[in-house]
């Protein structure tokens, strides 16, 4: 599975605000029985590597924050939603007496096929409201996948189908996409530009690490940039 959504700058800013060393966070982080080293904390911070989630989870609670601050977003996967929660995904499938290999795969498809039992216990176990939770695994998975689609590609041809996931009007959609995909390609001309020109490593890095924040952020700003209701009813 891939490393969890992370914010370096989110995670370096909380262990600064309560005064932490690196040292004193893998001192805490150890007591929580994970043990790693200092270069392991200060790789995260530099954003050269991200965490796992078991290491995603014992640094949010070295750091007193909740994992969505060190994230940085606001869940809307279901995995989003059951990181937040710190569950494994095999320990939240055993919680709501499902198959692992099925929640797995409900997870990365962002199809739900539980039962009604297993749904009421993903509900309870996340904190979400039955027809919340469903509405997260309909919605987000799909829209998320379309504006990715959209800002590295063709936008247009995607415009109708955003405005029906996000309950947008079309004008609305088109304009948002316009938006969205000249920031991507900022991103992108100035990655090659400092390429092309032979700039440092640090510089290429900060500008992937802007990169990846802002696609962190792509489905909130979109929701923002439309005028979208984001917690309207799912599309049927």
């Amino acid at each position: 599975m891939s490393h969890p959504p992370f914010s370096p700058d989110h995670a370096r800013a909380a262990r600064l605000r309560i005064g932490l060393t690196p040292e004193q966070v893998v001192a805490a982080m150890g007591q929580l029985g994970v043990h790693r080293p200092v270069a392991a904390v200060l790789s995260w911070e530099a954003g050269v590597v991200a965490p796992s989630e078991a290491e995603l989870f014992a640094l949010a609670d070295a750091l007193w924050c909740a994992v969505p601050e060190i994230m940085a977003l606001r869940p809307r996967s279901l995995r989003e939603h059951r990181l937040a929660r710190k569950f494994t995904a095999r320990r939240l499938a055993e919680r709501i007496g499902m198959d692992a290999d099925a929640y797995a795969r409900a997870e990365r498809d962002h199809r739900w096929g539980g039962t009604d039992r297993q749904t009421l216990g993903l509900a309870d176990a996340l904190g979400l409201e039955p027809d919340e939770l469903l509405r997260v695994i309909r919605r987000a998975g799909d829209l998320d996948g379309l504006l990715r689609q959209a800002v590295e590609g063709r936008w247009k041809q995607h415009t109708t189908a955003l405005a029906r996931l996000s309950g947008a009007p079309e004008r609305a959609v088109a304009r948002a996409l316009r938006t969205l995909h000249q920031e991507y390609a900022g991103f992108n001309e100035r990655y090659m530009g400092h390429l092309v020109a032979r700039n440092d490593n640090a510089r290429l890095r900060e500008i992937a690490t802007e990169r990846a924040a802002w696609l962190l952020a792509l489905t909130d700003r979109f929701l923002l940039l439309a005028g979208a209701d984001s917690d309207g009813p799912a599309p049927r």
